[in-house]
């Protein structure tokens, strides 16, 4: 349904605007079903997470990959982690395109100043904090998001400092109310987004499929180089694939290297759940008639 990804500095508020904002979720519309990713619901300690740029990076993967795993249209997964870096936000920005779902930041705007008084407070009482090196270097990459980016839009940005963070904080309802909206043929302010061709998985109906496309498109490939090689020097007014096949309407010769292309193309297409209309090939004839007519296409 939803990728929400918390945004902030160390010590910034994050976990309680992931709270509450699940809160004011659940309180919107009871069904919904929300779930808040962080590196403490996996169990992993900030200080040795962020200790050095590996651990940094593969702290990064954990967290994306419960994500990918998470993400579907019947919930809304909340990320609460620094999310700082701007290539990471895109990243999670891909998966909630290819599941083909919403997706907003929310931004915890504090001062570096106020983010250090917080970490020092927490260490007066106990609580988890950051290591002064770890957290001023943390504080140092941060990259502050930007909603003319498109992986950082629509963003909603809190002041913890200046309003505190309440399920009733403007910037919470805002996004509350963008992640529940009833979406139809008039919306303007909701988007979903939409899976690309590159995002979308394959689905042939069994293994016969993948190699009947396999062969027949070989098959196809080397009936049009050899048709070539016999006309060189002559016209080419069109090729003959088979009986009951269409022609191949072409009026230049096409090398070895093109056809191989729009071979690959024509395979990738065809196991992508976005082909318009058209079940996968289930037999040779099925197989060559489709890629036939994607040549003419292409080639015309």
């Amino acid at each position: 349904m939803a990728l929400v990804v918390i945004c902030g500095q160390p010590c910034s508020g994050k976990s309680t605007a992931a709270v509450c904002l699940a809160e004011a979720l659940k309180e919107s519309e009871s069904k919904l079903t929300v779930r808040i990713i962080s590196e403490g619901s996996l169990h992993l300690d900030r200080n040795q997470s962020y200790a050095n740029m590996t651990v940094e990076k593969n702290l990064r993967g954990v967290l994306r990959s419960e994500v990918d795993r998470s993400v579907s249209k019947d919930n809304i997964i909340i990320v609460d982690s620094l999310n700082s870096i701007k290539g990471y936000r895109y990243e999670l920005w891909c998966l909630a395109r290819a599941a083909g779902i919403r997706y907003c930041v929310l931004f915890c705007d504090v001062e570096e100043t106020q983010c250090q008084k917080w970490n020092e407070q927490r260490s007066e009482k106990g609580e988890a904090t950051y290591e002064n090196t770890i957290f001023a270097d943390l504080v140092r990459r941060f990259e502050r998001p930007d909603r003319r980016n498109r992986w950082d839009s629509p963003l909603f940005e809190l002041w913890p400092s200046k309003e505190g963070i309440q399920k009733s904080s403007a910037a919470i309802t805002e996004a509350v109310s963008y992640l529940t909206k009833k979406v139809d043929s008039t919306s303007r302010d909701v988007k979903i987004l939409q899976p690309t061709i590159a995002t979308q998985s394959t689905r042939f109906s069994d293994a016969n499929s993948l190699y009947e496309l396999d062969r027949a498109t070989q098959e196809v490939i080397n009936i049009i180089v050899e048709a070539q090689s016999q006309a060189v020097g002559g016209p080419l007014n069109g090729i003959c694939i088979g009986q009951d096949l269409p022609t191949l309407n072409t009026s230049r010769s096409v090398g070895l290297p093109e056809l191989r292309r729009l071979r690959r193309t024509f395979m990738k297409l065809t196991g992508q759940t976005s082909l318009s209309g058209r079940p996968p090939p289930s037999d040779s004839e099925s197989a060559k008639r489709m890629f036939v007519d994607y040549l003419n296409r292409e080639l015309g």
